[in-house]
């Protein structure tokens, strides 16, 4: 009976360990909003591409350095940080004609699984945007080598694209031209540039 119960001690101990020294390889990293932001791009009018920001980013990283596969990402947008640089315009997005701000202030990212491949990464994840949430991928760059900033953060940097149908999230409102073509276009790119910061 000794025996067994010292092997089931020592067999927990090493087991704890193990859980310890996985642990070890994950670190949790904050998106620094100062130095974050989310384009995107639409088509205006059939014949130019119009760009708008979200300024405010925030959201959280835990990445595992051992098998970036398991690291997690999550993200949070708030709409009315919308910029395409025309005041009325804004307006329009942040309206119940678009994003509708005051039901739905956020836009949130929640990842699910990560693939790596040739030194780059897919982030697949559940997307919510005006209360409709759907699966996207991301292509990911990133992220960068750590290095450590003047004022002794630790800091790597991040890129990631998509591309979205504004119909699938419930982004329904349009208006058509004389030719019967729409004034603006379904599909829209997105682009986040992101630099994280090592929680301390």
């Amino acid at each position: 009976m000794l025996k067994t119960a010292q092997r089931i001690a020592i067999g927990s101990a090493i087991a704890l360990l193990a859980s310890l020294s996985a642990l070890a390889e994950t670190s949790t990293w904050n998106i620094d909003p100062a130095h974050s932001t989310a384009q995107f791009t639409v088509r205006h009018l059939g014949i130019s591409n119009v760009s708008g920001n979200f300024t405010k980013v925030t959201g959280t990283v835990v990445l595992d350095d051992k098998d970036i596969t398991q690291s997690q990402v999550s993200a949070s947008i708030d709409v009315s940080s919308v910029d395409t640089r025309v005041e009325a315009r804004d307006k329009d997005l942040k309206s119940p004609n678009f994003f509708d701000v005051e039901k739905y202030p956020t836009i949130e990212f929640k990842s699910k699984k990560i693939i790596s491949s040739g030194g780059k990464l897919q982030v697949s994840g559940d997307l919510t945007i005006h209360g409709t949430t759907h699966e996207v991928t991301l292509d990911v760059d990133g992220p960068t080598p750590e290095l450590t900033d003047p004022w002794g953060n630790p800091r790597r940097g991040i890129s990631a694209a998509t591309a979205i149908n504004r119909k699938d999230f419930n982004l329904l409102y349009n208006n058509l031209l004389k030719t019967g073509e729409a004034m603006i276009g379904d599909n829209v790119k997105i682009q986040i540039d992101a630099e994280i910061v090592k929680k301390k």
